[in-house]
């Protein structure tokens, strides 16, 4: 693709009135869309009628439609184009869309041309009198500038007389050589200098150039010597290796039994925590087995108080009345108190066999030795 090629062709679809700008940057890369629509829009100016289709999306459908383009071209315009150019969509495609709208251009300009010819032909007798008006109107423009002309060069023509003697005298002045050869000299002094300032800065680009390239050439050698230390540490296995891994293994065993016994103690802690929540509430059980206990034990003892006194308070009341029998009474023996079989026979099993821990109060209730002890103290 030449420079020239891509002009022509954004001339010529300006010039057929396509309505989007296009830049000679469009077409330095592959831009299919834009090729697609350039190729719908120069179908549809040749045919405007034809159907063609428009989806580009996958390769199969870009396929179809350069196939379609062409040959709807060959067919209609007698256009024989590449395929191959336009499915590339870069400046190559330039060249095969060239061609129609080269076509379309052509067409255009002779259609226009017949246009102009036709309208000169009819206007040629018309324009008579108009053309007649415009040559009137040229004629006194040139008029008015001729006058101004001539009274500028009167002007000119009066001042000749001094600018004859300044120019006399500018040109009988003699030159001095001696001036002119040391400006000279001066150029030429300051354009050696420039050249061999730049020669000095080439001398060093050449020097720098060669120098970057040794310091290059010595970083590859470094970098393959590296590359060969790396392969060669890594095909070598470590002295050390065995026992690194037999320490692994080992500590993976410890660790493997430390988890275990870990495990075995988180068990046994809760367990424990079981454990001392149970006797707390079997201890708790037992304080409040042993309070209401007290308490009725408490109360039997206060009602056989009161029963004790109610009993003497009628014995004295019988003397009373009965004082002739007192006597009688005070032979007789005295009524032993009365006394809780409980009691009673706990006391004989304390004195004779110790403490029984499963003695029942009552009830079928069965308390420890040491709530026992604490009834037999109160």
């Amino acid at each position: 693709m030449s420079y020239r090629d891509l002009r022509n062709f954004i001339e010529t679809l300006t010039a057929l009135g396509y309505p989007r700008r296009i830049s000679t940057e469009n077409f330095r890369t592959p831009n299919f869309p834009l090729v697609a629509e350039i190729l719908i829009w120069l179908v549809k100016r040749y045919e405007p009628h034809n159907e063609i289709p428009t989806d580009v999306d996958t390769e199969a459908d870009r396929i179809f439609f350069i196939k379609t383009v062409a040959q709807f071209m060959a067919a209609k315009a007698h256009i024989k184009l590449n395929t191959k150019r336009l499915y590339q969509a870069d400046g190559y495609a330039v060249k095969e869309m060239l061609k129609i709208s080269s076509v379309l251009h052509s067409a255009m300009k002779t259609k226009e041309m017949a246009l102009e010819d036709r309208a000169e032909e009819d206007n040629k007798f018309r324009s008579d009198i108009g053309s007649r008006i415009s040559d009137l109107k040229a004629a006194r423009q040139l008029a008015s500038e001729v006058t101004t002309t001539g009274a500028a060069l009167y002007d000119l023509l009066g001042k000749e007389v001094d600018l004859r003697e300044r120019r006399t005298i500018a040109i009988a002045r003699p030159l001095d050589i001696n001036e002119t050869e040391k400006a000279l000299r001066a150029a030429t002094k300051d354009v050696l200098e420039n050249v061999a300032k730049t020669k000095d800065m080439l001398n060093n680009v050449v020097s720098d150039e060669a120098s970057l390239d040794a310091k290059i050439e010595r970083k590859k050698q470094d970098l393959e010597r590296h590359q060969k230390r790396l392969q060669t540490l890594q095909s070598v296995r470590p002295a050390f290796m065995d026992e690194y891994e037999k320490i692994e293994e080992d500590l993976k065993k410890q660790y493997d039994l430390y988890e275990k016994k870990f495990r075995n103690l988180s068990f046994l802690e809760s367990q424990l925590e079981e454990h001392h929540r149970l006797e707390k509430e079997r201890f708790e059980e037992a304080e409040n087995t042993l309070r209401i206990m007290q308490h009725k034990l408490r109360e039997e003892k206060l009602d056989l108080m009161r029963g004790s006194l109610t009993n003497e308070d009628s014995d004295l009341g019988v003397i009373e009345d009965e004082g002739s029998d007192s006597d009688l009474e005070e032979s007789r023996p005295s009524k032993p108190t009365s006394r809780n079989p409980a009691q009673t026979f706990r006391r004989h099993k304390r004195t004779s066999e110790g403490p029984d821990p499963q003695l029942s109060f009552e009830a079928g209730v069965v308390e420890p030795f040491n709530c026992r002890k604490k009834l037999y103290e109160n």
